[in-house]
């Protein structure tokens, strides 16, 4: 399967490593600055006639790639997809899939005319620990699902968004939440049963004066099942990342995730007691070399299948929107001071342009 990369910046690693580890062509990689696909074609070993592009317009029309991986600033990803989908492409947006609903929906409808795939790059989805605590959800070991909390705390300094002027601005990226945050978010969304009545939350930006948008962000979520979501995500952990966790409580069982990306387990406890925790423990503990995990090849394993089996992905178009509303919930509520209500009408981040 031909696989092309629009994007060689921090996160590209990972995504040349997974597509490496599925076995796939890779055709080209394309950046705007050139240095950046030469440094991928030299730290992965790929064949230096490996075709490089700026213009990604032009890497589509030579190469014909099936399966494109989308890896740049976010307010860029909705147009490359966009574009990619008109090609004819099956798409990997990394998150978030887009920065307003109506270019989220924009994508996941011309994916649906012209019959690709849109998976929205959600990978801890994929770790061992999550996959288990989804397998309980999916079981109802729980019971009664009552609250489930997402805390993540995490450093980000100046050198960090000098590397790279889009970073905190609300026509391309966002704040903490979009940024850092949104894929825990997208865990407690998925977990406590995807569907929200309302939201209420506070911004701020407390420390990155440099910045646009928030470095700190709590909310309260309140679930159309009756059960309740705590969100708290910053960047401003002195002096480096602490942790990035998930609780789920519910009337039967209660559950862990931690470590510095929800890749290990610190709790398991059932009322049904029908599997050992410190087992259960013991084999979901991982130590992913950073905040980025060992999710990629699992992601990109379960779009290739879906490809050939003609089936929407794992992490769907859908389930990055679903992460997009609840985080642009929260920064409406947080700029007009009201509860706001789900679904979410129209919302973009340059909603909140000046906010600061």
């Amino acid at each position: 399967m031909k696989y092309a990369l629009i994007g060689c910046g921090r996160i590209s690693p990972n995504h040349v490593a997974a597509a490496k580890n599925n076995h796939l062509e890779i055709a080209a990689l394309c950046d705007i600055e050139p240095k950046n696909s030469k440094d991928k074609i030299l730290k992965f070993d790929l064949p230096k006639t490996t075709p490089q592009y700026t213009d990604y317009h032009e890497m589509l029309e030579r190469e014909k790639p099936e399966l494109v991986a989308i890896a740049t600033e976010s307010g860029k990803h909705a147009a490359i997809a966009l574009d990619c989908i008109a090609a004819g492409c099956n798409v990997i947006i990394e998150k978030p899939i887009a920065l307003s609903l109506a270019d989220a929906d924009a994508v996941i409808e011309s994916a649906r005319e012209k019959g690709v795939k849109v998976c929205a790059c959600h990978q801890n989805r994929f770790n061992k620990s999550i996959q288990k605590i989804r397998e309980a959800v999916e079981k109802e070991r729980f019971g009664r699902l009552l609250y489930g909390t997402a805390h993540i705390r995490w450093a980000r300094d100046y050198e960090y968004y000098a590397r790279a002027k889009w970073r905190g601005t609300w026509a391309q990226d966002g704040g903490a939440l979009m940024n850092q945050c949104i894929h825990d978010i997208d865990l407690l969304r998925w977990m406590m049963g995807d569907e929200i009545d309302e939201v209420v939350g506070f911004t701020d930006r407390l420390r990155h004066e440099y910045i646009e948008a928030e470095d700190m962000g709590i909310a309260l979520i309140r679930f159309k099942n009756g059960s309740y979501g705590i969100i708290e995500g910053t960047t401003d952990v002195f002096p480096r990342n602490l942790e990035e966790t998930l609780y789920i409580f519910g009337e039967k069982g209660t559950v862990k995730a931690g470590g510095e990306a929800v890749n290990i387990i610190d709790e398991w406890r059932f009322s049904d007691y029908l599997d050992d925790p410190a087992e259960v423990i013991r084999e979901c503990h991982e130590l992913p070399p950073n905040v980025y995990g060992f999710g990629h090849s699992k992601l990109y394993a379960d779009v290739i299948e879906a490809i050939r089996e003609d089936r929407p992905p794992y992490v769907d178009g859908l389930a990055g929107r679903r992460a997009l509303e609840l985080v642009l919930g929260i920064y409406q509520s947080a700029a007009t001071g009201n509860i706001v209500k789900f679904p979410l009408p129209q919302c973009s981040t340059m909603d909140f342009e000046g906010r600061f």
